[in-house]
């Protein structure tokens, strides 16, 4: 089995797990493709690793079974650049606190290694986002797994995102801003502005208002075979549009389309694995001692 593994620095309570996941890599004589920037901080931290295949980019990230995103949501979500349409599945291993993305903790990593070397684990496709401008502003990095978030910028006024749904006129959300979220998403930013939790298998987007002016105005959600195209008015004639860790300024003149990527990702995940217990532990659910 050929595994790629992608990740950025992590701290001294992760250590001797990455010790014990490289040694039972090799234990399975496991063929290790490393992103080589990951690699450089293993060999400062003096952490002993069989490999000689590296990556830098989605250009050279050879074939794999699976790759490993080391790190929490964030770098899950720069992993999906890396892998983008090569349908390799990402398993997700946090080596902080809290994941949503990133859900084997460290408690459960030997277990959970053992259950993927051995192909005990099922694979599930995502659907993402896709963004375009008439100036193509994000280039090949134009989709999302979480949300595309427009963003007011450098004022205090709120700004005005006209929005269309498959070209009939929707709302002119008078706000701070506004979110498309995916229903992985659903448990990212939009949920922090009041939006729903949707299941991974649901085919819709969440519109989300972030702190509306009107406070009838709320959460939608659409069809995510819908094109959502958004024009955006402010006083300093420009605005922040981010997609997931990437943001770009943007002159009000540029029109956002957004629409389903052509393409799916795949992640890896346990057989045992319940979206609803992952809330529960997640987001503390049932946390009371009056329950």
């Amino acid at each position: 089995m050929k595994i790629g593994i992608f990740g950025k620095q992590f701290g001294s309570t992760f250590r001797k797990n990455c010790e014990l996941l490289f040694k039972l890599l090799t234990q399975n004589s496991t063929q290790v493709v490393l992103y080589r920037p990951f690699y450089d901080f293993l060999l400062k931290e003096k952490i002993v690793v069989n490999c000689d295949i590296f990556f830098d980019s989605y250009l050279d990230l050879p074939d794999c079974d699976l790759i490993f995103s080391i790190g929490g949501d964030g770098t899950f979500l720069e992993t999906v650049t890396f892998v983008r349409d090569r349908n390799i599945p990402i398993v997700g291993i946090n080596s902080g606190r809290l994941g949503f993305l990133a859900d084997i903790s460290m408690q459960e990593l030997p277990e959970a290694i053992a259950e993927i070397i051995n192909g005990n684990f099922s694979v599930r496709k995502v659907d993402l986002l896709r963004v375009d401008t008439e100036k193509d502003i994000f280039g090949d990095l134009n989709f999302a797994m979480n949300e595309l978030a427009i963003h007011k910028r450098d004022s205090s006024s709120m700004i005005t995102i006209h929005t269309y749904l498959n070209d009939s006129y929707l709302n002119s959300y008078w706000a701070d801003g506004l979110i498309i979220s995916t229903p992985i998403g659903s448990t990212a930013y939009s949920l922090s502005v009041g939006g729903p939790i949707l299941h991974p298998s649901c085919n819709e987007f969440i519109i989300s208002p972030i702190a509306p002016h009107n406070l009838s105005v709320r959460p939608l959600v659409v069809p995510n075979n819908s094109k959502i195209k958004l024009k955006v008015e402010s006083r300093r004639d420009k605005f922040m549009a981010s997609l997931d860790l990437r943001s770009k300024i943007i002159d009000n003149k540029n029109v956002i389309s957004i629409r389903k990527a052509d393409f799916t990702v795949s992640i890896a995940e346990r057989v045992n694995n319940d979206f609803f217990a992952t809330l529960r532990t997640k987001l503390m659910w049932g946390a009371d001692k009056r329950n």
